[in-house]
């Protein structure tokens, strides 16, 4: 009977450390590196019809119901009036994630000023003398409400380089005063709100609005705009 030469030691360990490597290596839960990021606050679709989409939102058309399918139930409801304002009635996401970016985001929705007064008569006060919580019976009112504004303000300072390689050469630049430069792009529905002295801002309109929009900017006292 033919005698079995045993294996060599350091074959044997070799071949552990290739199978151990393989087994660590192989991650099928981990996408490619080459699948793209979606979700990002530059990544703005202009539709057929006119409209734009960005975070999966289209401004004037997008209700708060079906935002709040995507982005969840998270967030603070509360309309915002000082005395003698109609005020805005606006959702308030504190920690949102647009791909890799994270930030703050409140959506501001659509309704008349005398739909606003009504909601908030029947309002609880809440957080202060501009802060109200709606009734319950008023929640639909709400969710059906379509977005007007989306802002975003980014966790990352911005600078106009850097404004301007992600989203091109803005249509206008206004100065409301000394530390805010507004960069607009009204094709896009976009205002991106450049401070130094607080936090970028970054707000998302429907570019048929963004002419009355930009109209109400200019006609602040003391801007300058080129």
């Amino acid at each position: 009977m033919k005698k079995m030469t045993p294996t060599p030691l350091f074959l044997v360990v070799l071949i552990i450390v290739l199978v151990a490597f393989g087994l660590l290596s192989y991650r099928p839960d981990i996408p490619d590196n080459d699948t793209p990021v979606t979700g990002l606050p530059w990544q703005i679709d202009v539709l057929p019809d006119g409209n734009t989409r960005v975070f999966g939102v289209t401004p004037g058309v997008t209700t708060l119901g079906e935002a709040m399918q995507r982005f969840g139930n998270d967030m603070e409801l509360a309309l915002i009036a000082a005395p003698g304002e109609a005020g805005s009635l606006e959702a308030y996401y504190s920690h949102y994630s647009a791909g890799p970016i994270t930030g703050g985001l409140i959506l501001v929705m659509d309704i008349a000023p005398e739909r606003l007064a009504g909601l908030r008569g029947r309002a609880f006060q809440d957080g202060g003398l501009r802060r109200y919580r709606l009734h319950p019976d008023d929640l639909p009112v709400a969710f059906q409400a379509p977005i007007r504004v989306i802002t975003f303000s980014p966790s990352f300072s911005l600078d106009e380089e850097i404004a301007q390689s992600r989203f091109g050469t803005p249509d206008a630049v206004v100065e409301v005063n000394a530390r805010q430069r507004h960069l607009l792009y009204p094709d896009q529905g976009l205002d991106l709100v450049l401070d130094t002295e607080g936090k970028e801002v970054l707000q998302y309109l429907a570019p048929r609005a963004f002419a009355a929009y930009r109209d109400q900017l200019q006609a602040r006292p003391g801007r300058a705009g080129n």
